[in-house]
């Protein structure tokens, strides 16, 4: 009896290490894109420079969106960073069959980062 709630611990442990793990890396790499978007790179660099600081997430599971990186000094850049994370584990299936009701095994991790133009 003990063993099945141990391991659905620990895989509840292990799934939202992985998921925090993406996320901080999300938020970093939409930091670094917005700060390299302040000092005037086009929206092509901003968006390598995001790739290149999140290189442990799987690049396909990525959505990355510049705006304004080509405007007026003063005015803001702002990249957008999403990233569809998939658990590891069956955890969300089994929190479906025990809840009754659907629970995507994906989640929407986004971050947005807002610098000013110099």
């Amino acid at each position: 009896f003990v063993l099945p709630i141990f391991l659905l611990v620990l895989f509840a442990i292990v799934d939202f290490s992985m998921a925090f793990h993406a996320w901080i890396t999300v938020t970093n790499s939409a930091r670094e894109g917005a700060r390299l978007g302040a000092v005037r790179a086009d929206a092509a660099d901003i968006e390598q420079r995001v790739r290149d600081t999140s290189d442990t997430l799987d690049q396909a599971d990525l959505t990355i969106t510049v705006t304004n990186a080509e405007g007026d000094p003063g005015d803001s850049v702002i990249v957008d960073v999403s990233y569809a994370y998939s658990l590891i584990t069956p955890m969300a299936d089994f929190l479906a069959m025990i809840s009754g009701g659907s629970i995507s095994d994906v989640l929407t991790l986004s971050s947005t980062a807002d610098m000013r133009l110099e």
